[in-house]
């Protein structure tokens, strides 16, 4: 027996990513629904800063899917900017030592071949950007291109404005197959929904979803913490980081690793990150860590040493050990398809992955190569 569909398409994840493809497939004229465990931007979105950036990406898949991705947020800002605080403030990396800088120059001068705007600035500049800054650094690259939203509201706006179908409070148990091994939808603890289609936009969870349908995506969580300051009249106008940052995100150490990372927000609190580092899913508070974001921090801006830190969140970013997200279809399993392990960038790149998920749901041809994000891409490793 033939159960009736659902929907035309299951998203497992209320996210980020999970609201973006919802978006995206919905425009397209699919009924989507979306099922999640927990609330909206309960997981790893609701413990982000919202970074959407080109500045942290090498020429290659990542930084195209970035540059697509900011084309898009910037079309849905014209509609929900102001209720997701999308700002698009731009980013600036700085060099504290003349080798450093000469090491992000370079680094900048391949992003400007793939057509990032990517701005130097001089030492004696520098506070032209960002008055409060410390003194004697060596310079930097301004990226105009780089914005910030507030993600639990991008994604709870982003799923209400898309007409979605959504259920949360609901555990995906199982990924539903026919006879032909093609998947006909998820069971959940409150019972199964029937689709031909099912998006895995689990984020570090996203590998237990792939197991439940038979397949290997080896996605682990990356803890990190984030410090939030007391409100505070704007004194740092963009995103700063240190260019450390960049070959800290690139690394495949399990160790901590910090690099100062500081913005304003548009509510008055000041973000402070980023750290990194494999330890599960554990979520105990590291002084360690709190500490070194906290001495980067003033490190670049000297007067957060007076400012309240008034609290700490953890997430888990989705690893993949290639760095690169896992999108589009699952050729192991006809109506799977991924969209998960962005790691750190998920809220930045989701538009262009719902965009290009909505495309392959359609059988379009998808607006960037999927094959460096192919999900099976890691199924050799394994044999």
């Amino acid at each position: 027996m033939i159960e009736s569909p659902t929907c035309d398409v299951v998203v497992v994840g209320a996210g980020m990513v999970g609201a973006a493809c919802a978006w995206y497939a919905a425009r397209a004229g699919l009924d989507v629904t979306v099922v999640d465990r927990g609330p909206v931007a309960g997981g790893t979105t609701g413990a982000g800063e919202g970074n959407l950036l080109v500045s942290d990406k090498e020429p290659g898949p990542e930084l195209e899917l970035a540059l697509l991705s900011g084309r898009l947020w910037s079309g849905l800002a014209e509609d929900l900017g102001r209720a997701v605080e999308y700002e698009p403030k731009g980013g600036v990396v700085v060099a504290t030592t003349t080798g450093a800088l000469c090491g992000l120059e370079a680094f900048a001068a391949g992003q400007r071949a793939a057509g990032v705007e990517a701005v130097s600035v001089p030492a004696d500049r520098l506070h032209d950007l960002e008055p409060h800054l410390a003194p004697g650094l060596a310079g930097a690259v301004h990226y105009p291109q780089d914005a910030q939203v507030m993600p639990a509201l991008a994604a709870a706006h982003l799923l209400r404005a898309s007409g979605a179908r959504l259920l949360t409070g609901r555990t995906v148990t199982g990924v539903l197959g026919g006879p032909d091994g093609a998947v006909r939808g998820v069971r959940t603890d409150r019972g199964d929904l029937h689709a031909p289609a099912v998006v895995n936009a689990a984020g570090p969870w996203g590998g237990e979803v792939a197991a439940l349908a038979g397949v290997r995506l080896p996605v682990l969580p990356r803890r990190g913490y984030v410090l939030v300051t007391e409100p505070l009249p704007r004194r740092v106008r963009h995103k700063v980081y240190a260019a450390d940052y960049v070959a800290d995100v690139a690394s495949d150490s399990a160790d901590l690793q910090t690099s100062p990372v500081v913005e304003g927000t548009a509510a008055g609190p000041v973000l402070i990150g980023a750290s990194r580092e494999r330890v599960g899913f554990d979520r105990s508070v590291s002084l360690p860590a709190l500490r070194a974001l906290a001495a980067g921090a003033t490190r670049l801006f000297p007067f957060l040493a007076g400012v309240r830190a008034m609290r700490t969140y953890a997430g888990f970013r989705p690893y993949l050990p290639d760095h690169l997200p896992a999108i589009g279809p699952d050729p192991r399993v006809p109506g799977l398809l991924h969209a998960c392990g962005h790691e750190g960038a998920g809220i930045g790149l989701s538009t262009g992955t719902g965009h290009l998920i909505a495309q392959a749901l359609c059988g379009e041809r998808p607006a960037l190569d999927l094959t460096p994000f192919r999900p099976d891409r890691f199924a050799e490793e394994a044999a």
